[in-house]
């Protein structure tokens, strides 16, 4: 008995489903690996007191890595801007910011589509799976035994689809927090430096 061309396309909309999600998977970790260092690179372990300390010594702090935000930010302030209008400042700084910002958050756009919807991917192909498998035995190709076989072997994109998932949405929510812990000091920082300015002019 000839297989009608629906299973054939089903088979192959289920493999071709499976396929994507690995490639997902391999360019979602690519994007985490890379993240995780640049984060790591931008941050900086230097306490808050020391920071605003450096803000009243107007110079950059010393425990601060040079290629971290914070050090950069400081030396905007501290060297570029320590004699101009505090609205020039204002604007840099904030400018400064969203510079950074968008650097930051450099693929997580993505982290975020693949864990939203990677899952939806998984069962669209467990749905073409079960297709498949109830089109076998309605043409009586198979035993009901192979027919399950089949069914579970297409739950597997479900599965996939969640692993795939789960691992971006947690590296997104922990690079999220990472890039406040970075940004947000340097919004103080700026209230500080602006109030150390309004004092001693």
């Amino acid at each position: 008995m000839n297989t009608p061309a629906w299973m054939h396309l089903t088979e192959w909309g289920a493999r071709l489903t499976l396929l994507a999600l690995v490639l997902l998977s391999v360019i979602s970790i690519a994007i985490i690996l890379d993240r995780r260092k640049f984060l790591k690179s931008r941050s900086d372990t230097t306490p808050l007191a020391e920071l605003k300390s450096a803000i009243h010594n107007g110079k950059v702090a010393a425990g601060a890595s040079r290629e971290s935000v914070i050090s950069r930010y400081l030396a905007l302030l501290t060297e570029r801007f320590s004699q101009s209008p505090a609205e020039s400042i204002d604007r840099a700084t904030r400018s400064f910011i969203s510079e950074e910002r968008q650097s930051l958050e450099r693929g997580m756009t993505f982290l975020a589509t693949i864990g939203s919807n990677a899952p939806f991917v998984g069962l669209f192909g467990t749905v073409l799976g079960i297709i498949q498998a109830f089109g076998q035995l309605s043409t009586q190709q198979s035993g009901s035994a192979s027919v399950m076989a089949a069914i579970s072997e297409a739950l597997v994109a479900t599965a996939v689809g969640l692993l795939v998932a789960i691992p971006a949405v947690v590296a997104f929510n922990i690079f999220q927090r990472r890039i406040r812990e970075i940004l947000v000091p340097c919004e103080i920082l700026r209230d500080e430096f602006l109030a150390h300015r309004a004092r001693k002019d």
